[in-house]
């Protein structure tokens, strides 16, 4: 697989694709089994192409997508080519309202995942969103001709996730890397702490991820250093966030800087500094 080039199947918010390259030059040298507990539409992961990996999310729908590419491919693509031929604004309504009115009940997993595949390729920004009933809420986006179905790269997904060591998850991310060993890489990529935490997290809430969240986070990273794993996280570069690992012995901090995709004020969008913080050295 390492002549086949991978990306993300799905668009997903937060994904690291345009720091792929500041990613890669702080890439410990030489690792055994790759770990990433919070992996979205796994931009870091496809390009590395892991020959072991342990990859995980807290999303069951995302995590269904990720196990139906790998065990049901060829239904999903049938599935995907006719949403593509069906697209309007009035389909993806209708297929929306299907967690509202019980079909997704009597859903096959294969027709669930297509179901969120094809939502998140024609909706507003590619927004995953549900609202307190987990229903989801996100409206019709306006894309003139959006690639629902790529054939080939799902294929090649498929292909990569069955023929390496390569182990899907959807627990919590402390589940999710505690059989990480010494000499194991873990990658942590959490929903990020708000630009406005300054030295707090007052009143933060974002996708779930709280204060409390943060904490266990780095503590976890604290517990994986203890055990001699490799550990690298991304984050945004706020005081809250310093103080939790500057602290820390032996850990390096590098400020990159990413663009702004999604925010409702086009004054909001733009370059803004986030962070990578690792365990190792240079």
């Amino acid at each position: 697989m390492d002549d086949i080039k991978l990306a993300p199947f799905t668009k997903w918010t937060g994904g690291k694709r345009q720091l792929l390259k500041d990613i890669k030059k702080l890439l410990p040298n030489n690792y055994n089994r790759y770990y990433e507990p919070f992996v979205g539409g796994g931009a870091v992961f496809f390009e590395l192409q892991p020959k072991r990996a342990t990859i995980n999310d807290l999303n069951n729908e995302l995590i269904l997508a990720y196990k139906q590419i790998r065990d049901d491919v060829e239904n999903l693509i049938k599935l995907l080519e006719i949403h593509s031929k069906n697209n309007s604004k009035e389909y993806y309504l209708d297929l929306r309202s299907a967690d509202r009115d019980g079909r997704i009940e009597n859903m096959t997993d294969t027709e669930k995942a297509a179901r969120i595949l094809y939502m998140l390729r024609v909706n507003f920004n590619g927004l995953y969103r549900v609202n307190k009933k987990g229903q989801f809420n996100v409206p019709y986006g306006r894309y003139k001709n959006p690639r629902i179905v790529n054939e080939e790269l799902l294929r090649n997904v498929n292909l990569y996730l069955n023929n390496d060591d390569i182990l899907i998850r959807n627990t919590d991310f402390e589940d999710a890397v505690s059989d990480a060993k010494e000499g194991d890489f873990v990658y942590f990529d959490p929903p990020y702490a708000p630009i406005s935490a300054t030295s707090s997290f007052t009143a933060y809430t974002h996708d779930g991820f709280d204060e409390k969240d943060q904490l266990r986070l780095c503590k976890t990273f604290k517990d994986l250093t203890n055990k001699g794993v490799k550990v690298m996280q991304s984050n945004s570069d706020v005081g809250a966030i310093h103080e939790l690992y500057d602290g820390i012995d032996g850990v390096n901090i590098n400020v990159v800087r990413a663009n702004r995709s999604i925010n409702s004020n086009s004054s909001g969008r733009g370059k803004i500094n986030e962070l990578i913080i690792r365990n190792y050295g240079e």
